[in-house]
Formats: structure tokens, sequence, C-alpha cells
């Protein structure tokens, strides 16, 4: 049985539409798969067309395809518009669209600030604005991908960790003010994650073994670690869970930060 299919046995989100923004690779690429393997409709956006076309051939039939810059408030506005118009409502949204930017400060330029905050802070704020009232109308569940790094600081991540630090916080107190309208909002917060992005900044095996050796599990997480743990806040077995930011980091952050021993 495939990832998907096992989530899908634990999981049922049949009859739920359900809106994944970086849908088209890495965690929200699987995200969305194992969503509509739990029988839901899943609509996703993204910047460019052709992933989310190669997502949701993958996928399949219960996958829509919206490309949208996240980080456009009237796109995002419209794009939730044409949801309720089209299916009548919306039960989940996974924030899940980022960029990463790497570097001191001092070497991070206004213009790239600009670009991974209107990403990663702005985007979130056009969504949760334009989608949680519609999630009002039928109880629903806001995810987010937040990070590790959203909760403790990096060694040269100051801007990335500045902008995932707003995710969780915007989270937890989303979840203050919208938990007595019935909607909770949550977030996951994975430790480095093998996908694309993450490949081309790691590089090398020897760097990808140091980030190993901090890792009590011994290896980097996969997308299907992290994407059930979406199904899981999202569903309702998670239905007294609020405001949480969960790590979903192998025992990373179980650390002191002290160094490792050597083994025998």
């Amino acid at each position: 049985m495939s990832e998907a299919g096992r989530h899908a046995a634990v999981f049922d989100f049949t009859g739920s539409v359900v809106l994944v923004t970086g849908g088209g690779s890495g965690i929200g690429k699987q995200v969305a798969a194992d969503f509509a393997a739990a029988g839901a409709t899943v609509v996703i956006t993204g910047r460019s067309r052709e992933r989310l076309e190669s997502a949701a051939a993958a996928i399949g039939a219960s996958a829509v395809v919206e490309p949208v810059d996240i980080g456009d408030g009237a796109a995002v506005r419209a794009l939730v518009a044409r949801i309720a118009d089209r299916f009548g409502g919306l039960d989940v949204v996974v924030s899940n669209a980022a960029g990463y930017v790497p570097g001191d400060i001092e070497d991070v330029d206004e213009e790239t600030w600009e670009r991974l905050r209107r990403t990663n802070v702005d985007g979130f704020f056009h969504l949760a604005k334009a989608a949680l009232p519609l999630l009002v109308a039928r109880g629903g569940s806001f995810v987010a991908t937040s990070s590790v790094s959203g909760l403790r600081g990096d060694w040269g991540q100051a801007v990335y960790n500045a902008t995932k630090g707003a995710v969780s916080l915007f989270v937890q107190s989303l979840a203050l003010d919208w938990g007595p309208r019935g909607v909770r909002v949550n977030a996951v917060a994975p430790s480095i994650t093998d996908t694309d992005a993450v490949a081309a900044v790691t590089g090398s095996p020897e760097l990808l073994g140091r980030f190993e050796d901090r890792i009590a599990l011994g290896r980097i997480a996969q997308v299907t670690d992290v994407a059930p743990v979406v199904l899981f806040l999202a569903s309702d077995a998670a239905r007294y869970v609020n405001g949480v930011i969960l790590p979903v980091d192998g025992g990373t952050g179980a650390s002191t930060g002290q160094a490792r021993p050597p083994r025998d």
C-alpha cells in the first residue's frame, strides 16, 4: 500500500474541500496527495502551473490546479471566492507556501528580504484573512507549515527564522481569536526535510551528515513523515487541539545543544 493509501486508512476526509498552498512540490505536494487519498477534493496553488499540473496528474482527478501568487492579496481573495463559488465552501486550509533565504543579515539585501517576507508572512496574512471566515460555516481547520526555525534561532538564518517566527505567533494568536468561532488553527514545525529545495542548500554529503548527527532518529525528515501530522491536525482526532505548533523534528528539540559524545 502507498504512503498516501496508509494515511487514507487512518483519516477520512470524504466530501471535504481542502486548499493547499505550495502544493506543487515538497511537503505541500505530499500533503495534497494524502488528503486526496483520504477522500478530499484538493485545490493546489503555487506560482508554477507546470509543477502544479505535474502534481495534479500524480494525485488524480480529485486535484484542482489554481496558479496563484500567494503574496498578492487580491489574487488570494479571488482564489478563495472561486473555491466558494465552485464547491460551496471550504473545510481545510493548509498554508504551506514558503521561500528560504540563508545568510547573515548584512548579506541579505532589501529586495531579497521583501521577496521572502511577501511569500512567508504576507502570504500567510492574505490567506488567513480571506479563508478563515469561510471556514466558520463548516467548523473548518487551518493548518500552517512553520518550522523548528520558527521556534528557536539558527546560525546564519536570521531573516528566514524571523518569517517563520511570525507564522508561529500568527497561528497562536489566530487560534485564540477563531477558536470561539469553531475554527481550529495549528501548525507543524518540521526540521530539515528531504525536498528539492533543501537538497540545493545542504549540498554535500558531509554537510548533510552534520545535520543528521543532531537528530535523535539519525536521519532528516521525509515529506511522508510530515504530511500525516498535517492530516491529524486537520482531522476530528485533533478536535481539542488548537494553537499548537507541533514539532516534527525527530527529537532535535529534545537536545540542549551540547555536542554528541563520540560513538564506540
